[in-house]
């Protein structure tokens, strides 16, 4: 009996083995910068972050909801990096481009020089395949040399093309595109305040 007991082990890995690779192969997503035109140039120097997300969301799986009261964690479509910086990245990224300075960077934990620094508070991040990314998000913009800020609301939903994930992922970058030109206007108020 006890003879017979490698080769039970080794058909248990087998099998193991068998249902491991049948197993569909992750994918991974990026948020990206959308096109826009480039402003004039500038000097301004803007930090992003902190930027928070909401706990249901803050893992590397995507989570879609897929009806009323209900989501999914889908183990194999993945964020590449957390969430929260990927967001930070690309508005950061956008206001680049939109404010005309290369001077934007994200919020670390040393406290970096800057004119302007923003705060993102994202309140809703919902990913409904074949339909929407819906974006609910509260920023601040705060001038750093006397405090002096404005806080605004980005809530809007961005329809996707098909089904797909890539699509899905190309909705959110849309959204995020408009959020970061919301908080391009904000810095640009809050720069002509101060002459």
């Amino acid at each position: 009996m006890l003879r017979n007991a490698p080769y039970a082990a080794l058909l248990a890995l087998a099998a193991l083995a068998a249902g491991c690779s049948s197993s569909p192969p992750s994918s991974f997503y990026t948020l990206s910068r959308t096109e826009a035109a480039a402003a004039a140039a500038s000097e301004l120097s803007v930090v992003v972050g902190p930027v928070s997300i909401p706990a249901l969301v803050d893992m590397p799986q995507m989570v879609v909801s897929t009806g009323p009261n209900q989501i999914q964690i889908d183990e194999y479509h993945r964020w590449a990096s957390p969430l929260a910086s990927d967001i930070s990245r690309v508005v950061a990224e956008n206001l680049v481009t939109m404010l005309g300075t290369p001077r934007v960077s994200q919020f670390q934990a040393l406290n970096a020089p800057s004119d302007y620094r923003v705060a993102i508070e994202v309140q809703t991040f919902e990913s409904v395949p074949g339909e929407a990314a819906t974006l609910n998000a509260v920023w601040t913009v705060r001038r750093t040399k006397d405090g002096k800020s404005q806080t605004g609301r980005t809530k809007l939903r961005e329809a996707a093309s098909d089904k797909g994930y890539d699509a899905l992922v190309a909705a959110h970058s849309r959204a995020l595109a408009r959020m970061s030109q919301d908080i391009a206007d904000a810095v640009r108020a809050l720069e002509r305040s101060a002459t």
